[in-house]
């Protein structure tokens, strides 16, 4: 099994069309000065060991400015030594989407999508289907979600149902030509019009 640390989950996803963040992969202080990102900025630890980041400090939000960022950044080398740091542009928030998938014993390979973000344990709200997939079943996943309701735009929140189908079905076709164990899409940031994958964890056999 190999474990991607982010920035290689990111970049192989989006070799399939998949929308992720606007990022960058650093060593060093002295890459700094030439990001070609726009503010606000997210900073990341960038490593396939650490898999909750959060729980660990390795993630810091809001960064508006260049000396905001380097303070960040001597810090996170300090706290991380020897690991990259992922820099990327802070998203505007949608909704949360997980979209996951595992190769199970029994099943094979199989696809999961529900409610993400903080949601994901709180509601377990989640639908699975045995690999490969057809767009009829990305839809029915949907349907069977007790939140298929901010689909149809309940409550003035409106997330782009065949954005989040199609992702659903690229995803199938990722987890086969890449030999995909394990991943997990948290959070899927779902808008009006499109969406983004946020944060990606994805372990190749």
């Amino acid at each position: 099994m190999h474990a991607l640390d982010e920035g290689e989950a990111k970049k192989l996803l989006a070799s399939y069309g998949i929308p992720t963040t606007n990022f960058v992969v650093i060593e060093n202080e002295d890459e700094l000065s030439s990001l070609k990102l726009n503010y606000p900025l997210v900073m990341k630890v960038c490593s396939s060991r650490i898999i909750h980041k959060t729980d660990v400090g390795g993630v810091v939000l809001n960064i508006i400015n260049e000396k905001q960022l380097r303070k960040n950044f001597l810090e996170m080398r300090r706290k991380f030594e020897g690991e990259k740091i992922l820099i990327e542009e802070m998203e505007e928030n949608g909704v949360e989407m997980i979209v996951g998938s595992i190769k199970d014993g029994f099943f094979g390979r199989v696809i999961m999508v529900g409610m993400g973000g903080i949601y994901t344990e709180l509601y377990r709200d989640v639908s699975f289907r045995k690999i490969p997939i057809s767009k009829k079943d990305a839809e029915n996943m949907l349907k069977e979600l007790k939140a298929y309701k901010i689909f149809e735009g309940f409550r003035n929140m409106k997330a782009d149902k065949e954005a989040m189908m199609d992702l659903i079905l690229k995803i199938s076709d990722f987890v086969v030509k890449e030999r995909v164990h394990q991943m997990d899409l948290n959070p899927v940031f779902v808008y009006e019009h499109g969406l983004k994958v946020i944060d990606a964890k994805v372990v190749i056999e």
